[in-house]
């Protein structure tokens, strides 16, 4: 009986995270938006980021970093934020039951870009990490949204991604692009916000790339299926996973960057512009109601301000608009706004709709 307890234990061992978990993926992502602001401001060349930094009576607090009114940013935010208490979210307590009676620590990264220029795509970002006694995860992801898209910034942005996560397993990009297409989705639009990137969740030592046991995951979607088909990832260790995410993170500028420089001059008029404010209501919309990172936030009472820093400066609504036929605007609707595998999209017979 003593050496299967002792064998048990070894196993659990094993399973939990290092000792200064917390410490170092606190480091990795304030380095991660220290890494990203610089980048913007750099290629901005006007815009600075204003950092607003806070405290949680809770526990915890953050640093919020926002730039308004730059060259090229009409308004981008990128935070950092961690918070630890005794009372775990309901929204955790549904999904991991074995986390109940610890403590939690929950941190994060996260951006949103909304640029001036429509044919300048917005971008999000977010990585994060959360730990409870014997339970912790990783998740995270990065996904673009176009409003006048070219097929080659679309190519280069998935194609940048797949080399981050190929680096360490070849079913990662596959995997997570699927669940990004399925995670981004508008259900009372049936459209996608965008052309996506990725997306994952839950990622630990049991190695499921798409547990469907989750509230918000589904069996039988093409996520679920291809995750099912691959199986498990054996082995995988909490220095696996964070070695993938800080390696994810360090993708973001030279995916995103390359579009924002090739785009910038590009001239527009009042259509365009109008066309972009329009879009950018679909980005409130799912922002309010699906967003996974909202509603935490808001559930740990978390800072509102920057909860609710993804949303863009200006935004409008049109009742019952149409795009009209044949024009960059419909295109936009009828190819990129559907799931496509982008890494191997044929640019010699789509160039883009700007």
């Amino acid at each position: 009986m003593t050496a299967f307890f002792t064998s048990e234990t070894a196993i659990s061992d094993n399973a939990l995270p290092p000792s200064n978990s917390r410490e170092r993926v606190n480091q990795l992502l304030r380095d991660l938006q220290d890494e990203i602001c610089s980048g913007l401001e750099q290629t901005d060349g006007i815009g600075k980021f204003r950092e607003d930094s806070w405290v949680r009576d809770e526990g915890g607090g953050g640093r919020s970093r926002v730039l308004r009114d730059g060259n090229i940013i009409e308004q981008g935010g990128v935070n950092f934020s961690e918070v630890w208490g005794k009372d775990l979210p309901p929204s955790i307590l549904v999904q991991r039951p074995e986390a109940a009676g610890h403590s939690f620590y929950a941190t994060g990264t996260s951006m949103v870009l909304h640029p001036r220029n429509p044919y300048i795509p917005t971008v999000h970002l977010n990585y994060r990490y959360f730990e409870a006694g014997p339970v912790w995860w990783f998740g995270g992801g990065i996904d673009l949204t176009p409003y006048y898209p070219f097929a080659e910034d679309v190519v280069h942005f998935h194609s940048t991604l797949k080399q981050a996560c190929d680096a360490h397993h070849p079913q990662y990009y596959p995997a997570f692009k699927l669940w990004c297409d399925e995670y981004f989705y508008l259900k009372h639009r049936n459209e996608t916000r965008g052309v996506g990137g990725l997306f994952f969740d839950y990622q630990d030592n049991q190695g499921k790339l798409y547990p469907i046991s989750y509230p918000g995951s589904h069996s039988d979607t093409p996520a679920a299926h291809y995750s099912q088909s691959v199986g498990d990832v054996q082995g995988r260790t909490w220095e696996d996973i964070f070695a993938f995410v800080k390696d994810c993170g360090k993708a973001f500028l030279p995916a995103y960057v390359p579009i924002l420089e090739r785009r910038q001059a590009m001239e527009y008029g009042d259509r365009q512009r109008n066309f972009q404010l329009y879009r950018r209501g679909r980005y409130v919309e799912f922002n309010l109601v699906y967003d996974r990172g909202t509603i935490f936030g808001l559930q740990t009472n978390g800072r509102t301000e920057s909860i609710l820093m993804s949303l863009p400066p200006l935004v409008r609504w049109e009742y019952g608009y149409e795009p009209e036929p044949n024009t960059p605007e419909a295109d936009l609707y009828t190819t990129f706004l559907k799931p496509q595998d982008w890494v191997n999209w044929n640019l010699t017979s789509s160039q883009g709709v700007g």
